[in-house]
């Protein structure tokens, strides 16, 4: 039973009260005991982050806790960070409402205490999923109540790691262009963060204006009476389709390669604090086969955005159709399948991401001197994933390692805390159930890293430090009596 004053929303204010009171009495943020960095004159920054979205924001609370300042990047608008409220297109989110999520252990910094805060216990018990845009407004309310220094609107041009301890970044600015130098940077930069869309080659020799990949930017609104072909079955697959339909296309298919969709999240079944904590341990033989398995299986999409597809008579589902061809036609696009020819006036491509450096010339200075997962582990017959060989070989803190020692050096001051440490790490670096976990870890693994850069400044602190326990007046001294001095004689001194 719920009483009248659980029921009663304490309002947000309340809740930030009792956040702070949280952190006031476990002290944080942390201490400031970082040396301050001059180069040339110019300060450097402890860490940099690329991406304001809930991973960024994530590390830059954790290292925050553990007394270390980091400055986030981000190209978008101030409140449009990440893909929730521009490229996303679900409904709501896939992950169950009970997750945590970035809330690194505070009950009053989870998304349940924001919502419940504004709209109570019984609202919270009728939720089914969060909504995909209330998610972002949650996001937006995480950065300003953790008072993050985030600068929206840069743009990473190039990442140039360098033999004196420190990182140049290149930004593009609302002022112009700007060179930062940080000691550490974290690339929180998604789902996509090394590369892009994994688009077909077939999709390569048509117009452009007739095809888009599911996660461009692109108003749906176009496609209201026309016939949409989207290629693929996965869970933005559907989002496309439903986000189409519900823009008034005349017509959606799905043309599904498989014979059936799968049914089983079987990463969703892989998740426990084990394999959170253990992963990054196991011997590569294990990580290789546990992801190879996930990413063979493939994820299902969710019942929601399945049926909010399939409850529209103009929708239909189309197995066993892996394209063939595709003819440009004056009136269209003609797509041949297995299954049948079907016309479509476009195409889009719910094909997922890769790894693909080539995508993204920002990073082009590192990209040939990054150690991948190909160099380091053969699969056996049969297991070969070319999504887990492309994977960055990463250290303990998500660094970087070079493909050939000392061809970079510096490299391994930049941090890959996106989707592609997955192999090394585990599902710490973007999706919400561990996404804390992740980002402890990586500021954890920094610590360690910059006290052993700076131990002679940390010793010669120890050596200088002087506040005394005691002033020298909390005892006196006492003389033994004569019969004690007396019997030393008798020990044989």
């Amino acid at each position: 039973m719920i009483n009248a004053a659980a029921a009663t929303p304490m309002g947000l204010a309340a809740l930030e009260a009792r956040l702070q009171q949280d952190l006031d009495w476990l002290e944080l943020p942390g201490k400031d005991w970082m040396p301050q960095t001059l180069v040339d004159g110019v300060a450097v920054l402890d860490v940099a982050i690329i991406g304001g979205g809930q991973a960024g924001m994530a590390a830059a609370v954790s290292l925050q806790h553990l007394g270390i300042k980091a400055v986030i990047f981000d190209q978008s608008p101030a409140g449009f960070e990440g893909p929730w409220a521009t490229t996303a297109r679900m409904e709501t989110l896939r992950s169950p409402k009970k997750l945590t999520g970035p809330a690194l252990g505070f009950a009053a910094l989870t998304f349940r205490a924001w919502f419940e805060a504004q709209f109570g216990l019984a609202a919270w018990d009728a939720l089914d999923k969060i909504p995909r845009l209330q998610w972002m407004q949650y996001l937006r309310w995480y950065g300003r109540v953790m008072q993050l220094d985030v600068r929206n609107l840069h743009r990473l041009q190039a990442v140039s790691p360098r033999a004196d301890g420190v990182v140049a970044l290149q930004l593009q600015t609302p002022t112009g262009e700007q060179t930062v130098l940080a000691r550490r940077v974290v690339l929180a930069t998604g789902r996509d963060g090394l590369g892009g869309a994994q688009v077909p080659a077939i999709a390569q020799s048509l117009p452009r204006h007739s095809w888009a990949h599911s996660s461009d930017a692109m108003d749906y609104g176009t496609l209201a009476g026309k016939r949409i072909g989207v290629i693929g079955a996965g869970s933005s697959a559907m989002d496309s389709a439903a986000t189409a339909l519900e823009s008034g296309a005349e017509r959606v298919d799905l043309l599904i390669r498989r014979q059936e969709l799968p049914r089983i999240n079987k990463g969703k079944g892989s998740g426990n604090p084990g394999l959170t904590n253990g992963h990054l341990h196991l011997p590569d033989e294990w990580k290789w086969r546990i992801r190879h398995y996930v990413n063979v299986q493939q994820t299902p999409p969710p019942t929601g955005s399945t049926r909010r597809v399939s409850k529209f008579a103009n929708a239909r589902f189309l197995f066993g159709a892996p394209i063939e061809r595709i003819d440009v036609l004056p009136d269209g696009l003609r797509v041949i399948t297995p299954r049948g020819v079907f016309h479509y006036d476009f195409l889009i491509f719910s094909t997922g991401f890769r790894i693909d450096w080539n995508q993204r010339p920002e990073f082009a200075a590192i990209a040939p001197h990054v150690r991948s997962w190909r160099a380091r582990y053969m699969p056996p017959p049969g297991a070969e994933d070319a999504e887990l060989s492309d994977s960055p070989d990463l250290g303990a803190a998500f660094e970087f390692q070079q493909k050939q020692p000392g061809s970079l050096p510096g490299l391994e001051r930049v941090h890959c805390f996106c989707h592609a440490a997955v192999l090394t790490h585990g599902t710490l670096s973007g999706d919400i159930p561990a996404i804390s976990d992740g980002a402890q870890r990586l500021a954890q693994g920094i610590a360690s890293l910059f006290y052993g850069e700076d131990i002679e400044f940390h010793y010669r602190n120890t050596q200088a430090y002087a506040e005394p326990e005691l002033v020298g007046d909390e005892w006196q001294p006492a003389e033994p009596t004569e019969a004690e001095r007396a019997a030393l004689h008798e020990v044989g001194r």
